[in-house]
């Protein structure tokens, strides 16, 4: 047989999240080694268990949920969507302009292939979640990465938005909490990027997944609350706020002047059709979550277990030499930067493969998140706090060795 090679459009395809490291990992666990996994967000297997009473109602709907559902969703969780829309100030947001999907990932798919041509571009924060950057390539456009600045507490750079834009650019991501620096935007760079979009007719694509894991004092606004004259989808899911990752249910918001996106909602309501519907008990799962209890608010809360694992975190690697952080305020990582002096490194994936073997700890390198250094990388935070002690630990000596062996 002629030799079978993937499609080009996988060129700029990249998920290191679960990548080349993950699969030595797994090697590594077969041959009967344990590895302390710091490199996603998964959070179930940390304890951090989905409300019960979640759980209960979809186990009560799970006789009701064996047909497809409308292609946008089940009406219940639609409308407790939309009642949490307007709770967050966004106007004139109605249930035909919500869609329910596997997750935010399926709809961010959705979107991008909804919007793109072959050649467009999106512009897609750097560093950035890395689907984001797959989807853009996957539906035949071009990324196009803006600077978000560690100098300025990795704000993204209004100047490098506006440079990179060209008759070509369709949209703008905004990842709100953002992943991976952990930082929340202030409502003044919102506004900013709003009028960068209205001046250029751009549609704005805004990931608020972590929009209540927030620690201290921090206040998460909603994009689309600024945005009422600019075209803006918002996504979100059940996935980090109530640790219902494998639920697989998620959310995407059209707001904005939609009537002058009247075709592009057409092609997004084609490809809603064509993939049927999305989980169904999952989708019954959302109505509980958005309407009831919010636990996440006890994990975050001083003495929560997400805030003190964050804190202690954040001071054991600030405390190695030639590492700095900027202390995450929201969602579930940080992304640390290696000092080029005392760390010169040549290939940090192969540099992070290096601490995976030496030390069993799985992290993710910066540029697995499309950055272009090779000093920084991604910490998840979800280990109880003694496996943080002992990963952080493990990596603070494999740290020691490298800098004498390059001192």
């Amino acid at each position: 047989m002629k030799q079978l090679k993937k499609s080009a459009k996988l060129a700029n395809v990249l998920y290191d999240v679960r990548g080349p490291i993950v699969d030595a990992a797994r090697q590594m666990e077969e041959d009967g080694q344990k590895i302390i996994k710091l490199n996603i967000g998964n959070m179930a297997p940390f304890g951090f268990d989905a409300p019960e009473e979640i759980q209960q109602d979809m186990i009560r709907n799970l006789p009701d949920s064996a047909g497809y559902s409308d292609s946008k969703g089940i009406f219940a969780a639609r409308k407790a969507v939309m009642h949490y829309t307007q709770q967050q100030g966004v106007e004139g947001v109605t249930l035909d302009d919500i869609y329910l999907g596997n997750g935010a990932s399926e709809l961010i798919v959705m979107a991008t292939n909804a919007l793109l041509d072959d050649g467009d571009e999106l512009l897609v924060p750097m560093p950035d979640y890395p689907l984001w950057t797959a989807a853009v390539s996957l539906s035949g456009g071009r990324p196009v990465h803006y600077l978000c600045d560690e100098d300025n507490h990795w704000l993204p750079s209004l100047a490098d938005i506006r440079a990179k834009i060209t008759p070509r650019t369709r949209g703008i991501v905004v990842i709100n909490p953002n992943n991976p620096t952990g930082v929340l935007y202030p409502d003044d760079l919102l506004r900013g990027i709003v009028a960068i979009a209205r001046e250029h007719n751009l549609v704005l694509l805004v990931d608020e997944v972590y929009d209540k894991v927030l620690y201290e004092d921090a206040k998460h606004t909603a994009m689309a609350s600024l945005s009422t004259d600019v075209l803006t989808l918002t996504f979100n899911s059940l996935s980090k706020a109530y640790r219902s990752c494998g639920y697989r249910a998620g959310w995407m918001i059209v707001s904005g002047p939609k009537a002058d996106a009247a075709d592009y909602i057409e092609g997004l309501n084609m490809l809603a059709n064509l993939k049927l519907g999305s989980n169904v008990p999952g989708q019954w799962a959302i109505q509980t979550a958005l309407g009831g209890y919010q636990s996440i608010n006890d994990l975050v809360k001083p003495g929560g277990r997400l805030r003190r694992q964050r804190d202690l975190a954040y001071e054991l690697i600030t405390a190695i030499p030639g590492v700095s952080c900027v202390k995450p305020e929201a969602a579930l990582y940080m992304f640390p930067k290696l000092d080029p002096v005392m760390y010169p490194i040549a290939d940090d994936r192969e540099f992070f493969m290096q601490v995976l073997r030496e030390t069993r700890v799985m992290l993710v390198q910066g540029s697995g998140f499309n950055f272009p250094d090779h000093q920084h990388f991604r910490i998840v935070f979800l280990p109880h706090e003694d496996d943080l002690r002992e990963a952080i630990g493990r990596i603070a000596k494999f740290l020691e060795r490298y800098r004498n062996r390059n001192a």
